[in-house]
């Protein structure tokens, strides 16, 4: 395994648990800023906006600035933006998700929309999703910025886009595009963003169904870390298979060591 020219990580479960960093997360970041290694922070997460991502990586220690954070909110942002620029939207979501529709050039509104987004909330509303139900038989079309049918709170899961994608789809007879990981759509378009190349990036995930699955399908090389909720074991029952599996982050970090050894 060999030092990349880029690379794209998973957030949680790769360089932080909850809000405390990942030991060895802290050394890797700071090995790629001192290089100027490119590298991107990716997330299904739709909540909150890459500033907000940045602060909460910083207070743990990692000094990830917001232009290497990419969300699935900026990805379905850049995707609407480009089949139908600056139209309508019925936006399900937080500010990390309408602030980047705004961005876009759309107009975010209930009124004959191009398309109904689901996003994550912290309370999903009925009369919310009722609407979007109307408005997807009307003709609407249906985007999900994520499949993930649950997240973790203090309290423990929580229902997520996935679960209330489903739902709508039950009540609409019509199937969501999703637009984060795995969808191999995530990938490139992070690789747009970030200006690099499939051949000369490397993905570092602990999901073999969304991070692993979605880089193998682009193209990348891949390292899952088993600090997130896969065991080593967990990857033989997959049909795909990582590039490589390490214990941590700390595993990566250690090649810059070892170059300068």
């Amino acid at each position: 395994m060999q030092i990349a020219k880029n690379y794209l990580m998973d957030m949680d479960g790769v360089l932080v648990k909850g809000s405390t960093a990942i030991p060895g997360a802290a050394d890797f970041i700071d090995r790629l800023n001192e290089r100027e290694i490119p590298y991107l922070v990716l997330t299904n997460n739709p909540l909150y906006t890459p500033r907000d991502l940045s602060h909460r990586l910083i207070t743990a220690g990692l000094f990830v600035p917001s232009e290497r954070i990419f969300t699935s909110a900026m990805a379905t942002a850049m995707f609407i933006s480009r089949q139908r620029p600056e139209g309508k939207a019925y936006v399900i979501g937080e500010s990390g998700l309408t602030t980047v529709i705004h961005d876009a050039g759309y107009v975010i509104t209930e009124s004959d929309p191009d398309y109904v987004i689901l996003g994550e909330t912290s309370g999903y509303n009925f009369s919310q999703i009722t609407k979007a139900i109307r408005l997807i038989v009307d003709g609407a079309r249906f985007i999900a910025t994520n499949p993930d049918p649950s997240g973790p709170s203090e309290d423990g899961i929580v229902p997520a886009c996935g679960a209330m994608a489903a739902l709508i789809e039950a009540a609409s007879g019509v199937a969501p595009f999703y637009v984060g990981k795995p969808n191999p759509l995530m990938m490139r378009t992070a690789l747009n963003y970030l200006g690099a190349h499939s051949e000369e990036t490397v993905m570092i995930g602990d999901r073999l169904e969304t991070d692993i699955v979605g880089a193998v399908s682009s193209g990348l090389e891949t390292i899952l870390v088993l600090t997130g909720v896969t065991k080593r074991t967990d990857a033989d029952r997959f049909p795909y298979q990582p590039d490589h599996i390490v214990d941590s982050i700390a595993d990566v970090a250690a090649l810059f060591d070892a170059e300068n050894s």
